[in-house]
């Protein structure tokens, strides 16, 4: 789940995480804030670890009191070439606040479905961006297998 003010601009090649596939937008971005009165503010390295990336940020200093969401997540919910569909939840206090499906087409490589919220939208290009790395590179590319006895 990234927060919900979160502009992800680009893909972070490093980063203090665990398990990097598994944050909300399939790896950890670098971005800028969107909250208002802080727009275009660059995150710390330490606020993009533990706020921006996962959401739920009640620590973060510019997390506006007076919001519609806490966090936003992201799921595939059907891969059937050629289209893509992507569920999107938006959470307040732990409970879904908001959901929808995404679409985008694989073929003339366009969203047929969009998010209206252009942060959202920008957060589910990232996530398939993510995906789809993952899909054409399986998870053992790249391990030697030994094939002597």
């Amino acid at each position: 789940m990234a927060c919900p003010f979160f502009m992800p601009t680009h893909k972070l090649e490093s980063g203090d995480w665990f398990h990097p596939s598994r944050l909300p937008l399939g790896g950890g971005w670098a971005g800028r804030c969107c909250a208002p009165g802080h727009e275009d503010v660059e995150p710390t390295s330490t606020e993009l670890v533990e706020f921006c990336n996962l959401g739920y940020a009640e620590s973060c200093s510019r997390l506006p009191k007076n919001r519609d969401y806490d966090a936003v997540r992201f799921s595939i919910a059907r891969d059937c070439d050629p289209r893509l569909e992507f569920w999107c939840v938006c959470e307040r206090d732990h409970r879904p606040a908001a959901h929808g499906k995404l679409e985008y087409d694989l073929l003339v490589q366009q969203w047929t479905s969009p998010h209206p919220d252009l942060r959202i939208q920008k957060m589910a290009e990232c996530f398939l961006q993510a995906y789809l790395l993952r899909r054409i590179q399986p998870a053992t590319a790249g391990l030697m297998v030994s094939t002597t006895s």
